[in-house]
């Protein structure tokens, strides 16, 4: 589904080239849980956002479905995004003016749904995610674990082709870690959602049925649990 072939991301910090990521050949096929673990500067931040188009490649090549992305327009990546890349990040970056739901009927209000379909759809996944009942609560009236899991169920929203997550559970308690990592786990297994996550959290990495392991923006193991 996913293919990374020779990626590198040279960064110029100072005059000095830093390698973030450091010529990363992998595939990750649909339904995988994986993520993708190394101590800070490793480049798995990096290495998500090369894949999810916010970052470009120095070189080498991401291929989707066998579909070139590497060297999409501007406009034509923000569209491939908004229509195929769900993201969840560590600030869950949600609107706060709007509510829960329509922070998630947002997403689909870019890419031209009509409202009935944008109502049935954001209830339907409030309700997966285990919030129906906190429709209208803006982002402030909700916790920390509250307003990721409307994160991820703004990621589903579009329908797309895979899931990436920076580091999803880095704000969250045991309890709330545990309650998002069963939600994402049972979309995977019921929905076969593919997940992408980048995380120093050990409660990801053993929910997670492969581990790549980066150091210096290599890939130095690659496992499957």
């Amino acid at each position: 589904m996913i293919q990374t072939n020779n990626l590198k991301r040279i960064y110029d910090q100072g005059g000095i080239p830093v390698k973030a990521v450091n010529g990363i050949s992998m595939e990750i096929k649909k339904g995988e849980f994986t993520a993708v673990v190394g101590p800070s500067g490793s480049g798995k931040t990096t290495l998500l956002n090369c894949i999810g188009g916010l970052d470009t490649p120095t070189s080498g090549d991401v291929i989707i479905e066998s579909e070139s992305i590497s060297l999409y327009s501007s406009s034509k990546m923000i569209k491939y995004r908004l229509n195929n890349i769900g993201f969840v990040f560590q600030a869950y970056n949600l609107i706060p003016v709007l509510s829960a739901k329509e922070n998630i009927e947002m997403i689909m209000l870019m890419q031209g749904a009509d409202k009935k379909t944008r109502s049935k759809r954001s209830m339907e996944l409030l309700n997966e995610v285990e919030m129906g009942d906190m429709i209208d609560r803006r982002p402030a009236q909700l916790s920390g674990g509250q307003q990721q899991r409307v994160a991820v169920a703004r990621a589903l929203a579009s329908k797309p082709k895979f899931i990436l997550a920076d580091e999803p559970t880095a704000n969250l308690d045991s309890k709330a870690t545990s309650n998002l990592l069963d939600i994402m786990s049972r979309l995977n297994k019921q929905e076969n959602i593919t997940f992408i996550f980048s995380t120093h959290d050990q409660r990801v990495i053993d929910r997670a049925r492969r581990v790549i392991t980066l150091e210096d923006g290599k890939i130095v193991s690659d496992k499957s649990n």
